[in-house]
Order: C-alpha cells, then structure tokens, then sequence
C-alpha cells in the first residue's frame, strides 16, 4: 500500500438539500423547505478522499481553526480513516465550510465561511512536515488559496522534501507560481497556466511555449497542463525548446455532468501511480480514465479502480482506433450492467436518418441502458450486395456512438444477431413494427419483445436512390 502525505487547505462542503415550490412573496427569491443536510471533507479533503478511493495510507498535514467547524473538520478526517495527528489548531482562524443549497440537484446559493490570510504556525507545520515526510512514499500539495500554502511554507515544504529524495506534486493557486519552484511537477489548468506564464494559450504553439516557460521558470522536472476536454497535455523529451514536443493524452469522459473535483482526482491518481511505480506516461493516461469517472458523477466524485479499470477494458476493446472521443461506447466486451434494465436492438444504419434516431431514442426510453448491434461492412455487403455499405463499419459506429440516446455499440460479422443477443440477453429486444406477426431472432434470450413503428418515407435505400437520381 502506498503511502502519501497531502499538505492544504482542508475544508468542509456542507449541503442543504431541499425542495422549492414557490417564489417568497418578500423578495424575488425562492422558498427551499429543507429535506436533509451532509457534511463531507472539501478542499484538500476532496484530493483524500479520491486517494482512499484508490486505496492509499493517507496522511494529512494541515491548519484549521480552534473552532467548532475545526472539531467538526477532525471528526470528519476521522470518519474516513484518516488520523488528525498532523491537524493543527489555530486561535482566531475561521475554519473553511462552503454551504450549498441545492434544489433539484441544483445549486441555487452558496454561503462561505473561512480565514484567508496567511497562517502563523508556518515554522510548526514545517518542522512537523520535516519529522515525518520519510514515512510517505510522495508528497502532494492541494492549494485552495486559503492560507495554509503561503509563499514561506510553500518554497520550506518543497526545500524539505527535496532533500528527503521524496517528489513534490502540485495543484496550485494564483498567477505566481514561483512559491512551488522546485516541485516535481505542478497540475495547472489551462487558465491557471496562462496567468503563470503571462499569455494567453490559443494554439499548439502557445500551449508548447507555455509548457516550457512553466518547467524552465520554475525548474519543474516534469510539466503538463491539464486541458478541459481535450486531456492533458505533456512536454516531451528534447535537448531544447526546438526539438521538443507536446503530447496530447486524450480525455476518454463519455457523458460530462460535473467538473466538480476533476483536478483533485487528477493529482490524486497521478500521486498513487506514481508511488507505486508506474511510469508517468502510464500515470497520466490512468488519470485520464479516473478523471472521465469522477466528471460523470454529479458533485465532488471519487474514482475506484473498479470504475477506472472498467473504462480501461471499454477502451482497450475498440474495434477501430479511428473512433476518437466515441471509443469508450464502441466496445465488444460490455461492461457489468447488474442492476440495469438493458435493451437491445441492431441494425446496418449506413446512412443515419431521422428515421433511425426517431427509432433509437424511442428504444432507449423503455431501460436505462440502450445496446445497439452494428452489423459488419462484410454482413452488409451480403444482406445488401456489393454496393454497401455506403459508409464503413468505423464510422457508422461512431455516428451512432455519438448520439446521447446510445449507450454501447457492439460490432457483429454474423447475417443476424442471434450470437450477440444471447451473450448481452436484455430484459427488452427492439425491433422494427414490420417485424409483426414474424419470428424475432434472439426472441427466446430477451425478457420481452417491443415493435417500434418506423417513421414513413424515410430508409437509406430511398436515400440512396436519391442521389444517384434513380
């Protein structure tokens, strides 16, 4: 088991959930009848609780304030298995609690109570730091700007560590980023990046130059910037700036609901990964993975290895590298779906049509989870002759990966879908209205048979025709 010692600001996310029915009739604001309340660690807490997700021995190295939400902040270190023998307790300080009110898992107000000045106990912190910082495999630093992290601790920390052969992995704050000078590595955003570096990064070569600035400027062994959608991207090897590189390792999120705790993911997966060993090239792409777990989850999420291992195998089993930003849906290995109501239809779908998306939201709406078997470029040709398909199997399957209402596409070389339904039996087998009165394949291995009626004039042999002007 891996062990890593956080250091920042730790705080409470404190949720009010309720429901809201009517507008008050003293100021244009809503009334919210409160339903429950939950505390749970915010701040650096959120980086700890992604590395218990992950398994590691946690230790937590932080100032609250000799307060009842300091009590409250320890309990909940507690809870989670994590020992406040590092928690310092700071006379006069607020301790940090972000108190959202939500309504409809939306977040209708947030009131904030905090200190954000710079903490006095810095030589304490530090000395404590330096007596057990052995005992960590690596260290990271989660700075919410909230104090704990100044400039003076911050540069003493990475001095520290340093010395101990023990690397430093930062989530930073602010335009300067010269308090975190020596670090391992540092996990920017594209904005924060941007602010450090003094320049905006609109192209390949603004995000090349800025990756250069940040590990030259700050003397950072490793440099990377995390880039929204778009991965994360890493400074390559090369004697110079000129024969140097940036690789892009691709984000693999399939469905986005919240950002929320991305970057703490990040770091945390990136600290696991690399105190077990793993190659930093192998870390970022497992970062990756975890990241497209937590963002689709709403609210501050943690990623298991289950979850993250899970989306590995869906992207490791793609059938045709071409599909980019939809490979995690093209599978041929369906992830375990215990508990889902799954459906399952097929079909060539060679040139998409309202028809067909007509058909397949109509499908998705009877289960929580929509299977769609996609017959091969060599089944179509010998159900619809040597002229089709008209559009390869790769991006047929993408186009159809591409639409919300599809869950996973499975490729299939078989004239029909017996094999492929008896491997997935769905609780309901979709097919076409015209299909009445006929036998469905695959009908003994589905809970239930539903009939779809297609919408009238629309098929892709008409298409077809059309515009060979037939």
């Amino acid at each position: 088991m891996v062990k890593i010692l956080v250091v920042g600001d730790l705080m409470i996310d404190h949720y009010i959930w309720g429901s809201c029915e009517r507008i008050s009739p003293e100021a244009p604001v809503p009334i919210v009848k409160i339903c429950k309340e939950t505390k749970k660690l915010g701040g650096c807490g959120n980086v700890v609780s992604n590395l218990i997700a992950l398994g590691a021995q946690v230790g937590v190295l932080s100032v609250v304030g000799d307060d009842a939400l300091g009590t409250q902040t320890a309990q909940l270190l507690k809870s989670r298995g994590v020992a406040d023998e590092f928690l310092f307790r700071e006379k006069g300080r607020v301790s940090s609690q972000k108190s959202r009110v939500m309504v409809a898992h939306q977040q209708v107000l947030r009131l904030d109570s905090e200190s954000v000045c710079s903490i006095n106990c810095n030589d304490e912190v530090a000395e404590k730091f330096e007596s057990v910082v052995e005992d960590f495999d690596i260290v990271l630093l989660s700075d919410y700007g909230k104090g704990v992290l100044n400039d003076y601790l911050c540069r003493r920390l990475i001095e520290i560590a340093t010395r101990h052969k023990k690397r430093v992995l930062v989530d930073p704050k602010g335009a300067d980023f010269s308090k975190y000078s020596g670090a391992y590595l540092l996990t920017p955003n594209k904005k924060e990046a941007a602010l450090a570096v003094g320049f905006d990064i609109k192209s390949q070569g603004d995000l090349k130059a800025a990756l250069h600035v940040l590990k030259s400027k700050f003397a950072l062994s490793e440099s990377l910037i995390t880039i929204s959608e778009d991965g994360i991207a890493l400074l390559g090897s090369g004697v110079g700036k000129e024969d140097s590189h940036v690789e892009i390792f691709p984000a693999l999120a399939k469905e986005v609901f919240d950002v929320t705790g991305a970057g703490d993911c990040v770091l945390a997966t990136l600290g696991v990964c690399l105190a077990r060993g793993d190659a930093l090239r192998s870390a970022i792409e497992t970062a990756n993975l975890a990241a497209a777990v937590v963002v689709g989850k709403v609210g501050s999420a943690d990623a298991s290895w289950a979850e993250i291992e899970a989306l590995r195998g869906l992207c490791d089993s793609t059938q045709n590298s071409n599909l980019g930003g939809f490979a995690s849906k093209v599978v041929t290995r369906l992830p375990d779906l215990t508990g889902k109501k799954v459906v399952f239809t097929n079909g060539c779908f060679d040139i998409l049509h309202f028809g067909h998306v007509s058909y397949l939201q109509k499908a998705r709406a009877l289960g929580d989870v929509l299977v769609v078997g996609l017959n091969s470029d060599a089944s179509v040709r010998a159900l619809k002759g040597e002229t089709r398909p008209v559009n390869s199997q790769g991006d047929r399957a993408a186009v159809l990966a591409s639409l919300a209402c599809v869950d996973f596409v499975v490729i299939f070389d078989e004239l029909t879908p017996l094999e492929l339904v008896r491997a997935v039996r769905p609780d309901v087998l979709v097919k076409g209205a015209d299909y009445e009165g006929k036998e469905v394949v695959g009908s003994e291995f589905a809970g239930r048979v539903e009939l779809i009626k297609f919408e009238e004039g629309r098929s892709t042999s008409g298409i077809v025709k059309k515009i060979l002007g037939e």
